[in-house]
């Protein structure tokens, strides 16, 4: 399975961008796009329009539940990369990615790139 930052789904919802292009293709090779609850609520967040919603949950096959382990990874992640203010949503996202050992594809790879010492595999449009 590809998690997606919620970066990533945005841009992927604009026809014919670089995203929506990695995503036609990922989904023709039968790959398994996911994200993880944290990074759908960011989605839900919006603004989203309604036809962007359902296009985004046909998209993403499965939403990774937030663990108690993420948690822990999620703050060792925060304070090991400076308590950076804003990117703590980000440091659960790579956390789920992490726990399941997937690939992360983001719209914002310098966000994530601090985490690649640590195992995070980064796909990019």
């Amino acid at each position: 399975m590809i998690h997606l930052d919620t970066s990533f789904l945005i841009r992927g919802l604009v026809r014919d961008s670089a995203e929506d292009r990695a995503l036609r293709k990922w989904l023709k090779d039968g790959e398994s796009l996911g994200m993880s609850t944290v990074a759908w609520t960011e989605l839900l967040c919006g603004p989203l329009e309604e036809s962007h919603l359902d296009l985004a949950t046909r998209v993403v096959s499965q939403r990774v539940a937030f663990l108690e382990e993420d948690a822990a990874v999620s703050a060792r992640l925060f304070n090991e990369s400076g308590r950076r203010r804003g990117s703590l949503i980000d440091c659960m996202i790579a956390a789920s990615a992490l726990r399941a050992g997937e690939p992360l594809a983001t719209g914002n790879v310098d966000d994530f790139r601090r985490f690649a010492a640590l195992g995070l595999k980064i796909l990019e449009a």
